[in-house]
């Protein structure tokens, strides 16, 4: 009976294990891996031009892409997600031949492709791109009247990729250098996007408004918002020096936002002390209002947070300390180090963006209102964590882990924060971070490489339990003849975090394994210091 037994469980996690695998399509795999018809060729710059027809709600435009080429090879691979369509492909004046595959377009270059030389296409596109249905979670388009009858636009698709409306190399590993974006538009409407803003050229009916991104830039984090906008400015004297500071709102909107967005100031205050310099001074910052939350596009972050502070005037904290900053300011800045400047290589490891930033929101907390506010922020959140899935996804497959990459995530960040013992070192740590991964994709095992080389522990047993599974730790223990006797259960094998607790009424430092240890206890309980994300167990 035990034989039979074993054998239908092994036979049950078999076909669990088809099953799981079966979830994944090929255009899955096409998506989210480093194909063959990428690999060979290196993004340099993007000329994005763009046309959107509010009445049709459709779009038309050509993007060329310019490339290096690192190893022979005639294939390539541009995105272009249904029901949007690649009408041509041309090099040098000349029609290539399209194998349409899906969302993939694999393009059959003439000419053959000399090694370390810089070329490029031109690939044409139209359709009526998706509508985002509950952006920016799920992306695509919005199309949306301001309460004067106005049009008013914006895109967001993390996630779904910036492929949902423009062709493009859609893939994390490989961020271009720089780029234009040219958006033409009924005349009596401004388009914003991302970097600086060179050009304004009038028609009978429309207007152009050429964008210029000097800084390399994720695909994402691309972005265009349409609407009847005025825009204000200030000069933010930074470590770098002058930054440019734009703000575009809806015209009935304009004194409110004049008000909320003294918040941004003291967001790039705060964030530059704590992470270093603003990453994109050449092409400034700017907060864009949409009709939709918000999103972290790049020098372009967007707003829609009803010029309230918390989260749509919530405090997801449950403390009254999420009340005391614009939930969207704060935290999608701050993706503007984490996200836009340190950005994941694969989706899966999309926890560098999200929990990083999500601790940003304690660190302004921190810098306005002291340590205890910040701890007791983040510490609020924890209500907020699900522990279902591990917060890294499925590698090459365009999967993201657990929605706890970002409350988990931040509490996670919090406790290293703790191990680090010092908060000065925790500072330049940060700083050391976003400087030496400077305009870089980078994966997760770098950056916790990175911290536990800084931090002088080995983390590896750590993020394997915060990253990697679902379980909390338990600190177990019993007190017996004047010994405390402690030992961590619930633990990926090896796991050996030093943890504070409280013994008689002081904070002392334990260094638990999965095997008993004893010390020295004249009191008959223990407390758990409060910054760490674990259990405790009297046993």
């Amino acid at each position: 009976m035990r034989q039979t037994y074993i054998l239908t469980l092994i036979c049950f996690f078999c076909v669990q294990s088809q099953l799981l695998a079966q979830e994944y399509t090929r255009q899955d795999t096409v998506r989210g891996s480093i194909t063959q018809e990428r690999s060979w060729w290196d993004l340099k710059y993007y000329k994005l031009e763009v046309t959107v027809d509010p009445k049709t709600k459709s779009i038309h435009g050509k993007n060329t892409i310019h490339y290096k080429v690192l190893e022979a090879n005639r294939r390539m691979q541009i995105d272009l997600q249904i029901p949007m369509q690649l009408t041509k492909a041309t090099q040098r004046g000349k029609s290539l031949k399209i194998d349409h595959d899906g969302n993939a377009h694999y393009i059959h270059l003439e000419s053959p492709q000399v090694k370390s030389s810089v070329d490029s296409i031109t690939v044409h596109f139209e359709g009526r791109p998706k509508a985002a249905v509950r952006p920016p979670w799920d992306g695509g388009f919005t199309w949306t009247k301001d309460q004067n009858g106005n049009d008013f636009i914006a895109t967001a698709c993390q996630g779904i990729g910036a492929s949902v409306w423009w062709p493009n190399k859609d893939h994390m590993y490989d961020e271009v250098d720089s780029m234009k974006i040219r958006v033409n538009v009924p005349k009596h409407l401004m388009a914003v996007s991302n970097g600086r803003l060179i050009n304004i050229s009038k028609h009978d009916s429309t207007a152009s408004y050429t964008w210029v991104v000097s800084n390399p830039i994720n695909n994402y984090g691309v972005n265009i918002n349409i609407g009847d906008y005025v825009n204000f400015a200030e000069i933010y004297e930074g470590e770098k020096g002058n930054l440019d500071m734009n703000y575009y709102v809806l015209k009935p909107h304009l004194e409110k936002a004049k008000k909320q967005f003294l918040e941004a100031p003291k967001m790039m205050k705060a964030f530059e002390y704590w992470l270093g310099p603003y990453p994109f001074y050449e092409d400034s910052y700017k907060l864009v209002e949409v009709p939709y939350l918000g999103m972290e596009h790049q020098s372009s972050v967007t707003y829609g947070n009803q010029f309230k502070n918390g989260y749509l005037g919530r405090d997801l904290s449950g403390t009254g300390w999420g009340l005391k900053f614009d939930f969207i300011i704060v935290h999608e800045s701050g993706h503007e180090w984490f996200a836009n400047n340190i950005t994941n290589k694969d989706i899966a490891d999309m926890w560098i963006h999200e929990g990083f930033t999500a601790y940003t929101e304690n660190l302004y907390l921190d810098y306005y209102y002291g340590k205890e506010a910040a701890a007791a922020y983040v510490i609020g959140t924890r209500k907020r964590i699900l522990n279902d899935r591990p917060l890294i996804g499925d590698y090459n497959v365009n999967n993201e882990g657990s929605s706890d990459m970002y409350y988990k995530g931040a509490n996670m960040i919090h406790m290293l924060r703790q191990l680090t013992k010092d908060d000065e070192k925790w500072r330049q740590m940060l700083r050391k971070m976003n400087a030496e991964f400077y305009h870089q994709t980078v994966t997760s095992l770098q950056i916790e490489s990175f911290l536990s080389k800084e931090i002088g522990w080995n983390l590896k047993f750590f993020f394997n339990q915060y990253l990697r599974d679902v379980r909390i730790p338990v600190l177990e223990y019993r007190i017996d003849g004047g010994k405390l006797n402690y030992r961590w259960n619930n633990v990926v094998s090896g796991f050996d975090m030093p943890v504070e607790v409280i013994k008689e009424k002081q904070s002392i430092w334990l260094y638990p394994t999965e095997s008993w240890q004893t010390t020295a206890a004249n009191t008959s309980e223990i407390e758990i210091d409060s910054d760490y994300y674990i259990n405790l167990k009297k046993l």
